[in-house]
């Protein structure tokens, strides 16, 4: 036999294999002889012989003298049916042997996965099992007590506050989003405020209305309000849209895309007043200094850009410049968009 050059736990996974296979190759052995012999034929006529031989045989050593032809037929059937009952057990004895050797091959098997499932590493264990006998069982891992693991806690007197905690995270988390949450409904429920704003419609000369909308509006859709207001007292403003007007606030041209939610939350303020209140005082400047910056609001001029191109070289359109969020105008300002 060729001998296994390697590792010493393959070497011996080896052996156990070989010394498997020839069991099975024994086994196998023992099958074929032992249906040779059920198979075996004395000789041909004994091919063709059935159990009635057996009964006739018997039949003639228990007849004696004459008998008649029903007591004849009578002691034959008898003789059959008990023929087939020997059979019968015969038959039923045979059963039970192979059903006996089915279960200790299923037993044999279980415990072989027991083995397995116990993690034993002993390759050897189907030849020790004799000697293994006379030793106490040791329990099987299924069968032994479980031992409850305690959970690790922390020492509450020791400050962990610089270590990584999924739990603190997880509630740091949820505690940021319902602040987003809360932030974002009390944004919208001020932009959804009603705002009153007194504008000036200025052709040379000023025209002071009142518009009401919301303070999420934006300075365009003002414009378009503003159009609606005119227009049928203005007959110049019957084909202009909301693109062709300027809104001044505060000697500073404001930018369609804004707010007048942005200008209110930042309290931004422009070069002669704020630019978050909209309700309008009476304009000092044009008989004070023009250049000092006051607290109280004007009235914010709405004018048509042509207007504006044609005067911006005359008092008041040649103070005017347009908004620059990046320019600090007074110490509160407002970010660009």
């Amino acid at each position: 036999m060729a001998h296994y050059k390697g590792a010493a736990s393959e070497a011996g996974r080896a052996m156990h294999l070989m010394k498997k296979r020839e069991k099975a190759q024994q086994e196998i052995e023992l099958r074929k002889k032992k249906i040779e012999e059920d198979l075996k034929i004395d000789n041909i006529e004994n091919k063709f012989a059935t159990h009635y031989d057996a009964v006739e045989q018997q039949l003639k050593s228990s007849t004696i003298g004459l008998v008649t032809l029903d007591e004849m037929k009578a002691k034959q059937e008898h003789i059959v049916r008990e023929r087939e009952k020997k059979l019968a057990q015969k038959k039923a004895e045979k059963e039970k042997e192979r059903q006996k050797e089915i279960e200790a091959k299923q037993a044999q098997k279980n415990k072989q996965k027991r083995q397995i499932q116990a993690l034993s590493f002993d390759l050897d264990e189907d030849e020790d099992e004799e000697e293994e006998e006379d030793v106490k069982p040791e329990k099987d891992w299924r069968e032994q007590e479980e031992v409850p693991l305690k959970k690790i806690r922390k020492n509450p007197d020791v400050d962990t506050s610089f270590l990584p905690d999924r739990e603190r995270e997880e509630a740091d988390l949820k505690l940021r989003e319902e602040l987003r949450l809360e932030w974002v409904m009390t944004q919208a429920s001020l932009k959804d405020e009603p705002i009153t704003v007194t504008f000036s419609y200025w052709d040379g000369s000023g025209h002071r209305k009142n518009v009401t909308l919301k303070k999420g509006n934006s300075i365009y859709q003002f414009l378009q309000r503003c159009l609606d207001t005119l227009r049928p007292e203005f007959s110049e403003l019957k084909t202009v849209s909301a693109d062709q007007l300027m809104y001044v606030k505060e000697d500073l041209i404001l930018p369609h895309h804004y707010t007048f939610y942005d200008f209110i939350v930042t309290k931004a303020r422009g070069k002669s007043g704020p630019l978050f209140q909209f309700d309008a005082s009476d304009d000092i400047r044009l008989v004070n200094d023009a250049t000092q910056e006051k607290q109280d609001s004007h009235a914010g001029k709405v004018l048509l850009r042509s207007w504006y191109e044609r005067n911006k070289h005359i008092f008041p359109a040649s103070r005017w410049e347009p908004y620059d969020p990046t320019k600090t105008y007074s110490k509160y300002t407002i970010k660009g968009k």
